[in-house]
């Protein structure tokens, strides 16, 4: 299992502090790795795709405490990097489109918005739920053991540039790139790597990229 994956793993196991942070959470979580579809009629469905099981649970868990909506999984073996991959599909349904409204994915005329609402992130523990959510759909965050190196991906740059504010609120000095028209907002070094993973709830992988850090300095 990769870091990323155990970080991962480690905070799908985190509750959420609020109904508004879970609000928050869940939101985050759909922005980067859901698709919503139009299918006609004023109809529509989600679908939420994810290579770890944990994330997959956690995201069905939310969906259904959250707004009562109903889900489908679908499991998908990937032969070429022999893993799973988890289709969570929120089928068209009467309370699906208040529920995108009231995660900001859609506004009163139930077109998409394009970026992280402020309300959604007023309250410091909703912006910490929402970063959270955000390294669980498109977090990537490098083994300690070689370069310190971290990414939350982002599709728009206004996306982006929120994340970073968010960050920033934090004392978290982020940076943003930009990949063939994706954007990642990206760490370097192991200080503010070891502040988002304590920010966030992911102790066990923050215990151990210090004992890292700290070997690599006495190697030094």
């Amino acid at each position: 299992m990769s870091f990323t994956a155990e970080v991962k793993e480690e905070l799908a196991r985190v509750e959420a502090k609020r109904p508004c942070c879970a609000i928050a959470e869940l939101s985050a979580l759909l922005r980067v790795e859901g698709t919503l579809h139009y299918t006609g009629g004023g109809r529509m469905r989600v679908e939420v795709a994810t290579e770890t099981a944990p994330v997959a649970r956690k995201t069905i868990k939310l969906l259904r405490s959250t707004f009562g909506l109903t889900t489908e999984l679908t499991v998908r073996r990937s032969v070429l990097h022999k893993s799973n991959n988890y289709l969570i599909t929120v089928v068209s349904q009467p309370g699906l489109p208040p529920a995108l409204q009231a995660l900001g994915i859609l506004d009163e005329s139930l077109s998409p918005i394009y970026e992280v609402p402020r309300w959604l992130v007023e309250k410091d523990c909703c912006a910490i739920a929402y970063l959270r959510g955000v390294f669980l759909g498109g977090g990537f965050v490098a083994d300690p053991h070689g370069d310190f190196h971290f990414e939350l991906t982002a599709d728009s740059e206004p996306i982006a540039i929120a994340l970073t504010g968010l960050m920033q609120r934090f004392g978290i000095s982020a940076r943003v790139t930009s990949r063939r028209g994706s954007y990642a907002v990206y760490l370097k070094g192991a200080e503010p790597i070891v502040t988002f993973l304590a920010l966030v709830g992911a102790h066990q992988a923050l215990l151990r990229t210090e004992d890292v850090r700290i070997l690599k300095e006495m190697r030094n």
